[in-house]
């Protein structure tokens, strides 16, 4: 089992696919040959496992269902997905991509792993691919009303709520620091109650720092936010 086999937790009968999967365009001369037909076939499975396991966990309306598996198939929270299993240290990019920090690229790392979903079905069947899937959706007993509604919303969003529970409270929030080349700088934020900082974080651009510095407010505050 090669190491990233280990990472995901599943070993590939025929590794062609897990190849192909880690193939981006800018590494192939065309398209064909490249992971963008399993992230195609990818983003199906996904939807269809996320459906079902939010149909068979939560007995809330369909409007909400939908809001909620939005959320968890969207870009930002694929790449997290990616992140944890260092899906960007295995692609294959080519040297322009490489030299512009694409194994961090938000929408590279979450067309690989829709890729990946893709690659493990071929490979193993339904069965596998949503095993694979739901080790990275969140729990049924975390799935409580402070999880939907952050889930629903955004991390400063349901902040923002948060804190209007006391009117006379003050948030804002401040860019502290950039960092990085041009085409790949990074922001950081300080989110800050009433002058104090309550939370910091960091992205490749300011709504993105923002949303970080929230989510670790929240975080202190001693709510579920991953």
């Amino acid at each position: 089992m090669i190491p990233f086999e280990k990472n995901i937790g599943y070993r590939f009968e025929n590794s062609s696919y897990l190849e192909k999967a880690l193939t981006h365009s800018s590494y192939v001369n065309g398209k064909q040959n490249s992971n963008e037909r399993l992230e195609f076939l990818g983003d199906s499975v996904l939807s269809l496992v996320v459906s079902m396991y939010l149909f068979t966990q939560l007995n809330v309306p369909e409007g909400m269902l939908t809001k909620i598996r939005a959320k968890l198939v969207c870009e930002e929270t694929l790449y997290k997905f990616a992140k944890r299993i260092d899906l960007g240290s295995y692609i294959k990019l080519g040297k322009g991509e490489e030299s512009t920090g694409g194994r961090d690229r938000k929408s590279i790392l979450a067309d690989a792993f829709e890729a990946l979903i893709a690659a493990i079905y071929l490979d193993g069947g339904f069965e596998k691919a949503r095993e694979f899937v739901v080790g990275f959706l969140p729990s049924a007993e975390s799935l409580n009303s402070s999880k939907l509604k952050i889930l629903m919303s955004d991390y400063k969003t349901f902040l923002q709520e948060v804190i209007q529970q006391n009117p006379e409270e003050v948030i804002e929030y401040r860019i502290s620091g950039e960092q990085g080349a041009a085409h790949h700088r990074q922001f950081t934020a300080d989110v800050l109650l009433n002058g104090q900082v309550i939370g910091s974080g960091s992205g490749f651009s300011k709504k993105e720092a923002e949303q970080a510095a929230a989510k670790e407010a929240l975080s202190l505050m001693g709510y579920e936010t991953d």
